[in-house]
């Protein structure tokens, strides 16, 4: 076998292994071109206590079927490139699934000030949008005023620490029900959309 032929199943399990965002690292926005993450095997074990548990206190924005019973809820950090590839993956499922994506902050500068912005979008869609393309090209994300008001500090604080309470520390993080057998399910990293279909029994 050649050397170029070992190389490559080393490069693809170094990516998938780096699909996530952690509160220890930071991400580092890749060029546009780069393509989004295959799924990582990071499923996760979630009762139905913890789905309520994210469902009650988790606070974010909601885009695609609206009037869908069974909501999918995303925690994410504003400056994570793999929560940006989940978005653009995701876009393709607004038709037949509702997602919450709620913003948490790894730190209190930047990522606080974007949180708040997204949370507080009238046009959370067109926000993200813009937002998540600016952050795949390297660029940074939306401009955020660094005024953030005390209620959403804190309930981009609560957001933080509900995702320590599910024991995670990186995103993007995924927790729904699966819309044919009602199982709560979880998933820790980016998925492709057809990956992200199948996991949520959307196909």
């Amino acid at each position: 076998m050649t050397p170029q032929h070992l190389l490559l199943p080393l490069l693809t399990t170094l990516a998938l292994a780096v699909a996530g965002c952690s509160k220890s690292s930071e991400p580092a926005a890749p060029a546009a071109t780069t393509a989004p993450a295959a799924a990582t095997a990071a499923p996760v074990t979630m009762t139905g206590s913890a789905y309520d548990t994210v469902a009650s206190q988790g606070k974010g924005f909601t885009v695609g079927a609206l009037m869908s019973a069974q909501p999918v809820y995303v925690l994410f950090e504003p400056q994570c490139p793999h929560c940006g590839h989940l978005w653009e993956a995701s876009k393709a499922l607004h038709g037949k699934v509702k997602f919450i994506w709620v913003p948490v902050a790894f730190n209190q500068g930047k990522s606080l000030a974007q949180a708040a912005t997204l949370l507080s979008s009238s046009t959370p869609l067109e926000t993200m949008s813009e937002h998540e393309k600016s952050v795949l090209a390297g660029t940074g994300g939306i401009s955020a005023s660094s005024s953030v008001s005390p209620e959403l500090e804190q309930a981009i604080k609560a957001n933080t620490q509900l995702l320590s309470t599910l024991g995670q520390d990186s995103v993007p993080f995924v927790v729904a029900k699966h819309r044919q057998s009602g199982e709560v399910i979880s998933h820790s990293g980016a998925m492709d959309t057809a990956t992200l279909a199948k996991f949520l029994g959307a196909e």
